[in-house]
């Protein structure tokens, strides 16, 4: 209660906001509202990832501790919550850039079955079920992001060819690989889809794997080539991409596991009084 109230005085009283901006800010005091008549009613309403000032300032404040930390956690970072070897074996599509300049893998586990854990990655996109990350801040820079806490069943079906967007101006990133509930790889090149030629190509490669004592390991893999173009380092090359792709993608593995954690507990609460 005390969060939602803090952001709903906050929200809407940054100076300076475009009007992109102040829309971001108002789905926040929208959610923030939503939540608290959500528990005077006595419901347990889930609240959004990221949403309202404290989560964005959050999110840049991890941006900007990462970005001052790099030298002494630069490396480790690429390979964050990976266990044994994951960190070097071969993923599904790999093999769309072969020799990266710069790559990430990180892992975490999820006490849920990879089908339990399939349905929040297949709805991933802007203007699907959003990223799970800091949508206040997303928004701050148009990103036009809503993060879901339910399962949509309009998403639930990725299709190899179908576009996945981050921003609604940006190159969207096309789906290769589907393989439920394992394995979804999105492919970006600019070239690719009528953008200028030679500025680079990335992955962004989600993995489940049954854990080794039940549940899940959640994979994300990113792999980055690019030209010695100054636009093409920019947006592929390791600065500042290497920090705001951790801080954001922790975010989001983080959300998915809460998720699909609590959707499988609500799922053994529910066959517990069945039974």
């Amino acid at each position: 209660m005390v969060e939602s109230l803090q952001g709903l005085s906050a929200l809407g009283d940054i100076p300076g906001l475009r009007q992109d901006d102040r829309q971001g800010v108002e789905e926040g005091n929208i959610a923030a509202g939503e939540d608290m008549n959500s528990r005077r009613l006595g419901h347990r309403a889930a609240p959004s990832p990221g949403v309202g000032v404290l989560a964005a300032l959050e999110g840049a404040a991890l941006i900007v501790w990462n970005l001052v930390a790099t030298p002494f956690i630069g490396r480790r970072r690429l390979r964050w919550g990976t266990l044994g070897t994951e960190a070097t074996d071969s993923l599904p599509g790999d093999e769309f850039v072969p020799e990266p300049k710069w790559s990430y893998t990180l892992g975490i586990t999820i006490d849920a079955l990879p089908e339990a854990v399939w349905p929040w990655i297949a709805q991933i996109g802007q203007g699907r079920g959003g990223f799970y990350t800091y949508q206040t801040l997303e928004n701050i820079v148009g990103c036009k992001i809503t993060n879901t806490t339910e399962i949509l069943s309009d998403h639930q079906h990725p299709a190899v060819g179908e576009d996945i967007y981050l921003h609604p101006t940006a190159p969207p990133l096309r789906i290769e690989i589907v393989d439920p509930p394992n394995a979804l790889v999105l492919f970006g090149s600019p070239a690719d889809i009528g953008g200028e030629e030679g500025r680079g190509v990335s992955t962004w490669q989600y993995v489940v794997n049954p854990g080794p004592d039940g549940g899940s390991r959640l994979l994300t893999r990113g792999r980055y080539d690019y030209t010695p173009d100054w636009r093409s380092r920019l947006a592929f090359g390791g600065f500042p991409i290497k920090v705001i792709t951790f801080v954001m993608s922790r975010k989001m593995m983080l959300e998915i596991k809460r998720l699909a954690e609590r959707d499988a507990s609500r799922s053994s609460e529910a066959s517990t009084s069945v039974g």
